[in-house]
């Protein structure tokens, strides 16, 4: 990151060379989009997931396709220690991440009478608690280098409710605050934190939501966009709060979900 007085103007603000970016669960998906965005823009881009063949395709793909160089982790997000010695090699062979995007993440639902303990703390350690370890992990390198931004995924449950994904809602929720939580310790040391919160979009794990007509439905009828979002959809956001355009912007949640949490 820049110093103000040196920060680039125009479109060069957005541009990302010489970084960086951590993108955990970037093997498939949302994850996959937003570090081909970021190595789009320029960035190094490590890619993340837990089947180390499948991340290590990702990032061969990412490389060819945009010409950055691409690295393979596969640490357990949920796991301090794995967290920690994650970290470390990565630091180790490329420096503290000027990125990181917290994007892990996977979905349970079940009535809130029948939801299991299991599924509830499965929930809560990957779309909530991996988010906590890798920004604290993160950050200490960020502090001590003064610069750094960090990326969250929210949702649009971040704020809105449906049955039978209440626990999800609730992981979703929470990344907000402690969106505003890393903004007020960590905005002194020069390092942003703020969150995206995507509406539906169609990727692999909802593929059985866009396949059942009554549901897609649903989701154009209620999207003044009138469409499930297509991944790509979502790099722009994330590559201005990645990069130096988006230096005074922090503690936010920017909603892309084509309008849904405009209206009623």
């Amino acid at each position: 990151m820049t110093a103000d007085h040196d920060r680039p103007a125009g479109l060069a603000a957005f541009d990302l060379t010489g970084r960086v970016a951590l993108v955990t669960g970037s093997s498939q998906g949302i994850g996959r989009a937003l570090a081909e965005g970021l190595a789009g823009a320029g960035a190094t881009v490590v890619v993340h997931g837990r089947d180390r063949a499948k991340a290590e395709r990702a990032a061969a793909e990412i490389a060819a396709a945009t010409g950055s160089p691409t690295h393979v982790s596969t640490f357990d997000v949920t796991d301090a220690a794995a967290v920690d010695a994650g970290i470390g090699a990565l630091e180790a062979e490329l420096g503290t991440p000027d990125v990181l995007v917290n994007n892990a993440g996977i979905q349970r639902r079940n009535p809130i009478a029948d939801f299991t303990d299991d599924d509830w703390h499965a929930l809560l350690a990957t779309n909530l608690t991996s988010a906590f370890l890798l920004s604290r992990r993160v950050a200490r390198g960020m502090i001590a280098r003064g610069s750094g931004r960090i990326v969250s995924i929210g949702s649009v449950q971040s704020q809105l409710a449906r049955p039978s994904i209440a626990p999800y809602s609730a992981t979703k929720g929470a990344i907000v605050m402690l969106t505003k939580g890393l903004c007020a310790d960590l905005a002194p040391h020069g390092i942003t934190a703020n969150a995206i919160a995507p509406g539906y979009f169609a990727t692999e794990l909802t593929a059985p939501l866009v396949a059942d007509e009554q549901f897609s439905s649903w989701v154009r009828g209620r999207t003044p966009a009138g469409r499930w979002g297509d991944v790509r959809d979502l790099v722009g956001a994330a590559v201005f709060l990645a990069s130096d355009a988006s230096a005074f912007v922090n503690g936010q949640t920017l909603h892309v979900d084509g309008g849904m949490t405009a209206v009623v």
